[in-house]
């Protein structure tokens, strides 16, 4: 999960996760060297006195500043497109969790299993243990199995909400009268917070997600009491 100050994304949980953080490397560098360019060029300008009078209207140098453009975006756009395929792709999921929205809590079931289903509230902070977190915990947590793909379909019985887990890279609308799904596989245990991304109303600060991740001989035996 984050932590105050923190400059950069949260540390990557899923394969997705990786992707995502490597092309924001890949784009920032893009970016960092386009910028290192301009300054300098601008520098250039305001410190020197000499002109360079025949590249002003040179037509080597408007071929030059087309197409280099235009070859950054293809390079740009390529992992991009590549990501975004991945992100819609599902592999014959072994686990479907169904997530609605409500204002302002969550609920879920497990579709797999015939009366497994939940609400998932936000923990008061008088009622807080010692080391829990504040407007992050919640009184009933989904816990799913580690490297296994699970599927997680989203809706809402109200108004928009957004089901966000950043360390997983997973950001999905929850729209009334609509399912949205979403993949998830998580490469270790631990516990990932998150919380709804789209502004719903006076709570929606309140709206707390946390997945615990567990290996799945654990996970068979919590479904198994709770039943």
């Amino acid at each position: 999960m984050a932590y105050p100050f923190q400059m950069g994304l949260q540390d990557a949980t899923s394969p997705i996760m990786e992707e995502l953080l490597h092309f924001h490397d890949h784009t920032l560098m893009i970016v960092f060297l386009i910028s290192s360019l301009v300054l300098y060029i601008i520098s250039l300008m305001l410190t020197t006195k000499l002109t360079h009078t025949s590249t002003m209207d040179a037509q080597e140098v408007e071929t030059v500043w087309t197409i280099l453009p235009a070859i950054i975006l293809i390079l740009i756009a390529l992992p991009s497109l590549r990501i975004l395929y991945m992100m819609d792709e599902i592999n014959n999921p072994s686990l479907t969790v169904k997530t609605m929205g409500h204002q302002w809590y969550w609920s879920y079931e497990y579709t797999d299993y015939e009366d497994l289903n939940f609400d998932s509230y936000m923990v008061p902070t008088q009622e807080l243990k010692p080391g829990e977190l504040r407007l992050l915990e919640v009184d009933n947590r989904v816990v799913l199995p580690m490297e296994m793909t699970i599927r997680v379909l989203i809706s809402s019985e109200d108004v928009l909400h957004s089901w966000a887990v950043p360390s997983l890279g997973l950001k999905t609308d929850a729209i009334p009268g609509r399912l949205n799904q979403t993949t998830l596989m998580a490469m270790r245990p631990g516990l990932y917070y998150g919380q709804c991304s789209e502004i719903c109303g006076s709570n929606h600060s309140f709206m707390p997600i946390v997945l615990e991740l567990v290996p799945l001989s654990h996970f068979e035996k919590w479904s198994t009491s709770m039943l």
